[in-house]
């Protein structure tokens, strides 16, 4: 498992995460079968969010009644969570109230002290960044958030927030797949008239972070568009399938981490987090984190997915 040390922080992590969004109906056994399967793959990263789950903090609180994390075995793991989503609505609400309540409760419902990174979870229209300040200020402050970051947010909605934040936005955790990158696509075919390709969505997201030293998170790496199902054995993608089944033929590895490797080739140093909870395809999955693509296996994966390469 390829690890580096996350900008903004001297946490070393690694590049596959293991997201826990659908763990609340699992079992004590089979969810530390699943956490246990992903550390042995070395995947010690897990992503949380306070609305995961069918009331709040539900997977939170499932994961803890699993675990029974010890102090020392606390430490093994790099926990983030995320706030700013009411599920009653939806809405979003970013207030210092708010994010204070949710990582309080994230807090009680984990059984930890601490969370290692915190990210705001999608835009909130109404944000008043001072607000945002405050309550980092005060998590830091009192040891309850090591790190703070963000999920689907733009350069400019970041430059808003770094103008009060005083701790680095070390995240930003973007939808990303072989076949759903807009970001990456559009700079591909920059200026390309009459191309959908071409039209600028994100002002720039996968440069502005790299600029930054924020760390993109690629969240649903296996799905094929907005929540349309996945694309690994897809009749809807054969030519990019029978791409990815030479390629793992060729390193002898599931096409899961084909699909992984696809983005952990970026030099962004992209981190994945996968959704999944079934324990055979956390493994094939981390089997990614390293593999290393040529550019052209690379650019073939992409123009295979259905993208322009002028």
């Amino acid at each position: 498992m390829k690890t580096f040390t996350l900008p903004g922080t001297d946490m070393v992590v690694p590049n596959v995460v293991l997201g826990l969004m659908r763990i609340q109906t699992m079992t004590d056994e089979a969810v530390r079968t699943l956490v246990n399967t992903a550390r042995d793959a070395g995947i010690t990263f897990l992503d949380h969010a306070d609305v995961y789950g069918s009331d709040d903090h539900g997977c939170e609180r499932r994961f803890a009644e699993a675990l029974k994390l010890s102090s020392s075995e606390r430490e093994q793991f790099v926990i983030q969570s995320k706030a700013g989503i009411v599920k009653d609505g939806p809405y979003f609400d970013f207030s210092h109230n708010h994010i204070i309540e949710s990582v309080n409760g994230s807090l009680q419902a984990l059984g930890t002290d601490y969370l290692d990174i915190l990210l705001l979870h999608r835009p909130d229209a109404l944000v008043e960044p001072e607000e945002v300040a405050r309550a980092f200020d005060e998590l830091s402050a009192a040891g309850k958030v090591r790190a703070f970051g963000v999920s689907n947010q733009t350069p400019r909605q970041l430059d808003l927030l770094r103008k009060h934040v005083t701790q680095p936005i070390v995240a930003n955790q973007l939808q990303l797949s072989i076949t759903h990158a807009p970001m990456i696509a559009q700079g591909v075919a920059a200026n390309m008239q009459g191309l959908d390709q071409s039209v600028v969505r994100d002002d720039g997201i996968v440069d502005y972070c790299r600029l930054h030293d924020i760390t993109i998170q690629a969240w649903s790496p296996f799905q094929a568009g907005f929540f349309d199902g996945p694309f690994l054995g897809s009749e809807r993608f054969p030519e990019l399938n029978a791409v990815i089944d030479r390629l793992s033929s060729k390193y002898g590895v599931p096409a899961e981490a084909i699909a992984v490797a696809w983005i952990t080739r970026h030099p962004a140093q992209m981190q994945v987090v996968l959704g999944t909870t079934t324990p055979e395809r956390v493994t094939a999955a981390a089997l990614g984190s390293d593999i290393p693509l040529t550019r052209s296996e690379w650019y073939e994966l992409f123009r295979a997915a259905g993208y322009t390469v002028p």
